[in-house]
């Protein structure tokens, strides 16, 4: 198989990362943190940069292209800890562009690909523990459309987005339906996140809502695996760069009068790192690759990367803090920033014990299928 990259992806990639290394310094992504955890000016230069219309559809004023060209933009935006959700444009343009009616599609997907609108997933639920069929959310029909009511957490950037794609009940089955933040009855409560960057709890109180599909977590899943393929892709990323700084830290510090890096033990600890990376990165991959693929190959596929990828983000994160000693923690040094991120990453829709959970069962059911 060819694992090479087409002259377009070398050419986004390069344009990407010249972006993150000169346009996104640690630190404009400190003073981010400081005013809140998203800077809507940043989210215009991505914009700039096509990058919120990469997966949109031509027809609707995208790019048109494809889960590879996705997590090229996630891997290098990673190398730079951007906090800016990327991977919400890339949900909303999967779900809009396979479930959403034509109209709703015209009034919405150029918008995104603009990136005028930033519509985020709201989708985790207090009782629901990485369960995408647990849902407590209530649609009711009304003349108007349709009134939400709901509470969701941890939604990215819920405070400054302009729309949630919210699942619900609706007459005994899951639908999602579309939210905007400044309808009637909408109330959000934004915070910083471990890593710094923005989330927020929605409450949706007979909220208005557009309906998306009544396929609602067929449409849900898609979603979910859309966002794991761009946090794996986003943690290589971020591993990447971690191990490059760990790197050169240790062929600056001295210690006994000699560079760290000349020791073997630590040489053998930063092979180990390396080595996880590459793991994480051919199950990125992976994953990628997958979306494509039938809603059980892909959902099964999704499970195993994560599985993989929170055991490489745990060990190289870990790892580099302790190289680097007690500089490692402090919120001065870089290094830190990484670690909290990797942290982060691993628990994004659903962590490595939640997956390993979901790969153990999904092997089960195919092992009866063939029993």
């Amino acid at each position: 198989m060819d694992f090479d990259f087409s002259d377009d992806q070398e050419q986004l990639r390069d344009a990407v990362r010249k972006w993150v290394d000169k346009g996104y310094t640690f630190e404009r992504r400190r003073a981010a943190v400081a005013a809140g955890g998203f800077d809507r000016t940043a989210w215009g230069e991505l914009a700039e940069l096509g990058l919120t219309a990469l997966t949109v559809p031509e027809a609707h004023d995208g790019m048109g292209q494809g889960a590879i060209d996705a997590m090229v933009v996630a891997e290098e935006l990673g190398r730079g800890i951007v906090l800016e959700p990327i991977a919400q444009a890339f949900i909303a343009s999967a779900v809009l562009s396979h479930y959403a009616p034509a109209a709703v599609q015209t009034a919405w997907l150029p918008r995104v690909a603009s990136g005028e609108a930033l519509v985020v997933l709201a989708q985790q639920e207090r009782k629901a523990r990485y369960r995408l069929d647990v849902c407590e959310a209530k649609a009711t029909q009304a003349q108007s459309g349709y009134a939400v009511t709901a509470i969701k957490s941890i939604v990215s950037a819920g405070d400054q987005a302009d729309a949630f794609i919210v699942p619900a009940q609706l007459n005994g089955q899951i639908a999602l339906f579309l939210v905007e933040r400044t309808a009637a009855g909408v109330t959000t409560q934004g915070y910083v996140t471990q890593d710094g960057s923005r989330a927020a709890e929605v409450k949706l109180t007979n909220a208005p809502a557009t309906l998306i599909t009544t396929d609602g977590l067929a449409a849900l899943e898609l979603a979910v695996d859309t966002g794991i393929a761009a946090t794996c892709a986003e943690a290589v990323g971020v591993m990447d760069k971690t191990v490059a700084i760990t790197v050169e830290y240790m062929n600056q510090r001295k210690q006994f009068g000699v560079f760290i890096a000349s020791f073997q033990a630590l040489r053998h600890r930063v092979a180990d790192m390396k080595m996880q990376l590459e793991l994480a990165r051919s199950m990125s991959y992976y994953a990628s690759l997958k979306l494509g693929a039938p809603a059980e190959e892909r959902r099964r596929a999704m499970a195993r990367a994560k599985v993989q990828l929170g055991q490489s983000m745990r060990f190289v994160g870990q790892h580099a803090v302790q190289l680097h000693g007690g500089i490692g923690v402090t919120d001065e040094y870089i290094v830190s920033h990484y670690f909290k991120k990797l942290t982060q990453l691993e628990v994004a829709f659903g962590d490595t014990l939640h997956h390993l959970g979901e790969v153990s069962a999904r092997m089960q059911d195919t092992a009866g299928v063939f029993a």
